[in-house]
């Protein structure tokens, strides 16, 4: 293993994050990082949030030069080990480079939120209503969030709590999880029967530390300072590395519960976290190809970090089919941006939407993700771009070559179109069928499942209606088309469609030489024939080790996450896990039950956050090249 290679190689990657960190600078002033004003589009649905920006966002503005200046120096010292080092790339440098340039991605894109301070969401949460124990007692589960231990559960049956003393908890975690200004609190605490009891509930242990009244003295926004309160939580180092990774991994999963208050998440902040996902979208190591080169190690970089079966380039120099994929790619998010500033979005909502959709990863600067905007125009559009995200971009070369019929006639894009097609067909029937909530007409129908469907299997992740309120079905089918994703060659994530055409052809003929041994059968895509032993064995292979990996991660998350994280009702403890694997595994970002589309990662334990960085970025890369550095072997020079 050459050393000095892969350090030189690591510290010009350092300083091109510092220098890209610099492109988020301006969003700090809040005359740019606006959202998009509800009188321009009047189908937006308004919060009660009274966003007051504050003319500059000095935290965020000086983390993300002082994550720059952390990149530059990194960069300097790496870049000095392997000075003068002589590039000659073989197959394990080349995936060494991959594989640790996504650790360090991951660590550098972590640093603006640790930084910065960004708030996670409220410290207490609180779950009532549900039958526990043969009493048949309805129970209340509080659970504290610290920076340090991250959960403490506490349960207490019905009768240590009065029902004021509940109803108090639910309107103060209601309000702050919001993000609203506090007017409710304010109104419903000014009756001395309030008052008291929120003096009750703060002489509890468990809550004193929480429960913040007027004149505390406790830092707060400006406009809560005169409230009754909880403190927030601030994102612990496992926050800021899982965000990090969901970002540049596309998968879009967050742990952040208030996206719209520039008080707890700054806008410039924002700016970078979508950011990441335009870095992650074609793949860093490509990007980096393209302006760099290396020759033949580009060729050996580009193999490394886009593994498994995939059509050729359009060109036999790998810079210059670098660079055909990046203006591509850049080209869509420009055009896309374009379209949604002239539907009335504001540039920095348009930008950020864009980034997450051509990259299919999601990040959205609102709480509802896209689902704020009614507009169907604006949803059609995004959907046309997802599904142009999630095809093959050789394919979209020779569609802007002037080629369609390369685009029509190709196996793997008619099965992508087919499945969205006959997902979305069912999933509306049944949706029509078992009156779901936003199935009332045909038009709305399809407009909440093609978006749905589209989001799932491109793995992008964005929402417009919360799916998780579906019939069984309809939810049983999302969660199979997650373990599909897009096509070879896309941005999407999830196992790729040729990865299950290819599987179901290797599994025919193995079932045929089961009784004729004798049988000689080429394995054929389309009008192709597949004359490589490599990937008609290595295609099981793959599917074993995602079956392997989703098992073990499962049992881990069932054993290590405790109950409380699905309050006082952890019956859907294993279908929550098993999705949540799903969804980081696949670069999907939401799933369902406790990770549904209205809901986020914020409340699993550090352990499981780390775990699922790990899954997002075993995903993103499709394993092989994360794995082999586990090997002693692997790092033995020759």
């Amino acid at each position: 293993m050459n050393y000095r290679l892969v350090s030189r190689f690591l510290g010009i990657l350092s300083v091109f994050f510092g220098i890209f960190m610099l492109f988020s600078l301006p969003w700090a002033y809040s005359f740019l990082g606006k959202h998009t004003d509800p009188k321009v589009l009047p189908s937006v649905l308004v919060s009660p949030v009274v966003v007051q920006d504050p003319s500059f966002e000095r935290a965020g503005f000086n983390a993300l030069v002082l994550s720059s200046m952390v990149c530059l120096m990194l960069g300097a010292t790496l870049m000095t080990f392997g000075r003068g080092v002589k590039v000659q790339l073989f197959r394990r440098e080349a995936m060494a480079i991959v594989g640790l340039s996504w650790f360090l991605a991951t660590f550098l894109g972590a640093l603006p939120f640790w930084l910065s301070g960004t708030i996670r969401g409220p410290s207490v949460r609180v779950f009532t209503g549900s039958q526990l124990g043969q009493s048949g007692a309805s129970a209340t589960v509080l659970v504290a969030d610290t920076n340090w231990l991250h959960w403490q559960a506490w349960n207490r049956v019905q009768g240590e709590f009065t029902g004021e003393q509940i109803e108090l908890l639910q309107l103060l975690v209601a309000n702050n999880a919001t993000g609203v200004s506090g007017y409710r609190i304010e109104r419903e605490l000014g009756n001395p029967q309030y008052e008291s009891v929120f003096a009750e509930l703060r002489e509890m242990p468990e809550l004193k530390p929480w429960l913040i009244a007027p004149g505390d003295g406790v830092y707060a926004p400006a406009d809560r300072i005169g409230n009754y309160r909880l403190r927030w939580a601030r994102m612990t180092w496992a926050d800021c590395l899982f965000e990090s990774q969901s970002g540049f991994s596309t998968t879009g999963a967050t742990v952040l519960s208030d996206l719209e208050d520039p008080n707890l998440v700054p806008h410039c902040i924002l700016f970078w976290r979508s950011s990441s996902h335009f870095l992650g979208g074609l793949g860093i190591i490509v990007l980096f190809v393209a302006v760099l080169g290396h020759g033949s190690a580009g060729k050996a970089l580009m193999r490394a970090e886009m593994p498994g079966p995939s059509k050729e380039g359009s060109t036999e120099r790998m810079q210059h089919t670098a660079w055909i994929f990046a203006v591509m790619y850049t080209g869509l998010n420009v055009i896309l941006t374009v379209i949604l500033w002239l539907m009335g979005m504001t540039w920095f909502d348009a930008i950020c939407h864009a980034f997450g959709t051509m990259a299919t990863g999601g990040f959205s600067t609102y709480n509802a993700s896209l689902g704020h905007f009614e507009s169907p125009l604006i949803q059609y559009t995004v959907t046309v771009f997802m599904v142009l995200a999630g095809t093959n971009f050789t394919l979209l070369y020779f569609l802007v070559m002037l080629k369609p019929m390369a685009l029509v006639k190709d196996v793997e894009w008619q099965t992508y179109i087919g499945i969205i097609f006959v997902t979305t067909a069912v999933i509306i029937g049944m949706g029509m069928f078992s009156n779901d909530p936003g199935f009332d007409t045909f038009g709305m129908s399809l407009q909440y499942s093609l978006f749905q469907v589209v989001s799932v299997v491109t793995t992008t992740g964005y929402g417009t209606n919360d799916f998780d309120q579906w019939n069984q079905l309809s939810r049983l089918l999302l969660l199979l088309i997650m373990f599909i994703g897009g096509c070879a060659g896309s941005t999407g994530g999830g196992m790729k469609v040729i990865r299950h055409l290819l599987f179901a052809k290797i599994l025919r003929l193995e079932v045929l030489k089961a009784y004729r041994p004798r049988l000689v059968k080429p394995l054929i895509l389309g009008q192709q024939i597949i004359d490589d032993p490599a990937m008609r064995r290595g295609i099981p292979v793959y599917f074993c080790f995602v079956i392997g990996i989703f098992t073990a991660s499962w049992i881990a998350v069932v054993a290590l996450e405790p109950d409380s994280t699905w309050g006082v009702d952890p019956t859907n403890k294993l279908i929550d896990s098993a999705s949540s694997i799903a969804a980081t595994l696949h670069n999907i970002g939401p799933g369902l039950g406790t990770v549904g589309a209205s809901t986020n990662y914020g409340h699993f334990t550090s352990h499981s956050k780390c775990l699922f960085t790990v899954l997002m970025m075993l995903g993103r890369l499709e394993i092989y090249p994360i794995l082999v550095l586990a090997f002693p072997s692997f790092w033995r020079s020759r």
